[in-house]
């Protein structure tokens, strides 16, 4: 094992064995057949590059800002043989999108998005793609932040904590909060987290994003009261400001019951402020 994280592959990747009258994937996700590369080195931003001459980049993780521990770790797996398989089309850099796991009998063995996520040293996100291709991850990552590692060693970010969010500016960041209020408008909703006039999250969900979300039952009416996790670069508008990207860029935390407005998870019970 060398000492990296082992996850079932099936688990992972989400290609097992079509079962009858299974869901056809989303364009993004769409999985082409498995290959074998050798890892020969990493360009910028987690970049893998092949002997083959081909570049890939993980898909479903967010590469960090401050990516050195990251990068060591991916590193482990130069020279090593890798079972490659492509999602949906190239990002805009012409580099494939891939889920990657070694082949067993190297140094380290694993899945590599899920050992980078499972360490706390990369967030499970779906990048340029529509949807999060690879959703076991955030499993992955929920362990990651129970146990404070890496990323998630200083707790999760409060979203009335505006003056914080602030400093986090042109940052990533994943956030945790219960919606206040919803205001839908005809290019866009607002999902406020603060209250009227103070100084929280709002997060902006475009109106396709919002039909999205309408179809799994998060409504204007549903949402005020629900606790949620919120991850996107944020922006600083009269105070800060999340624009969901995707659906998969808000996680529901509750069983569909408002709570109360202090109310925290069980795995995230000391909330940054």
């Amino acid at each position: 094992m060398g000492g990296s994280l082992r996850y079932a592959p099936w688990l992972l990747l989400g290609l097992g064995l079509p079962a009858s009258g299974a869901p056809v994937p989303h364009p993004d996700c769409t999985p082409a057949p498995a290959r074998t590369e050798t890892l020969d080195g990493l360009g910028l931003r987690g970049e893998m590059r092949f002997a083959s001459g081909g570049r890939a980049v993980l898909d479903s993780l967010r590469w960090p800002e401050d990516d050195a521990p990251a990068r060591d770790r991916l590193a482990r797996w130069a020279g090593q043989r890798l079972v490659v398989v492509p999602l949906g089309s190239p990002d805009r850099w012409g580099r494939e999108r891939v889920a990657a796991e070694a082949e067993a009998g190297g140094d380290f063995e694993g899945d590599l998005a899920g050992d980078l996520v499972g360490a706390g040293l990369a967030h499970a996100d779906p990048g340029e793609a529509e949807a999060l291709c690879r959703p076991a991850l955030r499993l992955v990552e929920a362990m990651a932040r129970r146990r404070r590692l890496g990323l998630w060693r200083d707790g999760p970010l409060a979203a009335e904590d505006g003056a914080a969010l602030r400093g986090l500016a042109g940052r990533y960041a994943v956030v945790k909060g219960v919606v206040r209020h919803v205001g839908e408008r005809s290019a866009r909703t607002y999902l406020d987290f603060g209250p009227r006039g103070g100084d929280g999250l709002t997060v902006t969900v475009t109106k396709r994003t919002w039909r999205t979300m309408a179809a799994h039952g998060l409504t204007a009416d549903s949402l005020p009261g629900r606790r949620v996790r919120v991850r996107g670069v944020v922006e600083v508008w009269r105070g800060p400001v999340i624009a969901a990207a995707t659906a998969d860029a808000v996680e529901m935390l509750d069983e569909g019951a408002p709570v109360a407005q202090d109310a925290r998870g069980q795995d995230d019970s000391e909330v940054r402020r």
